[in-house]
């Protein structure tokens, strides 16, 4: 069976099917150590320069992955590759705390105790700013509330306030309630 002509642009690779997914696994495992090496801070708080920055890698990359093909047909089996070689790798760095850490990394704590660590900050080039932020959408009005605050390798800030400035739930004012109900009736 032949591909008619208007046809052939779209399911024709220029390059081999094996070809196609070395590449796009290649480029993966490239631009994944770069951002395990350039840490946690480019996806955290993510600024208007670090977004310069991936859509310009994207584009960098491209010509590494579809080579000469530019089938739409190369282009959909880039596409599956990616996406089926990251759930892979997410599954695998699930197996062990130790392909964890070396696929993804651990977080880093930015404060304890209520005392934050500037050196972190600094290291990950972090702003005060940046953290004030999270921590104030995370319910803290000062570093002092934070029982714990770490930036997580996925790149999210996890903020722990410490016992007596968690906000009070409706389980909290029912806890309560039942616990002076208690104490009215014990009194009787």
């Amino acid at each position: 069976m032949t591909i008619p002509d208007w046809l052939a642009p779209f399911l024709t690779m220029d390059i081999s099917l094996w070809e196609k997914v070395l590449r796009t696994v290649v480029v993966y495992l490239g631009i994944a150590i770069l951002v395990r090496v350039a840490g946690k801070r480019l996806l955290a708080q993510m600024n208007s320069l670090d977004l310069v920055v991936v859509l310009l890698l994207s584009n960098v990359v491209q010509n590494a992955i579809i080579g000469p093909d530019n089938s739409v047909l190369g282009g959909v089996v880039g596409a599956i590759v990616l996406i089926a070689f990251n759930g892979f790798l997410d599954r695998f760095s699930g197996a062990s705390p130790f392909w964890r850490w070396l696929l993804v990394g651990k977080g880093t704590d930015l404060i304890v105790d209520g005392e934050l660590d500037e050196a972190a900050l600094t290291k990950l080039g972090l702003t005060r700013t940046e953290l004030d932020l999270a921590l104030r959408h995370q319910g803290a009005d000062a570093v002092s509330e934070v029982q714990k605050a770490a930036l997580e390798p996925e790149g999210d800030i996890v903020v722990s306030l410490k016992p007596g400035e968690r906000t009070v739930n409706r389980n909290d004012l029912d806890r309560a309630v039942a616990e002076l109900k208690a104490l009215i009736l014990s009194s009787r």
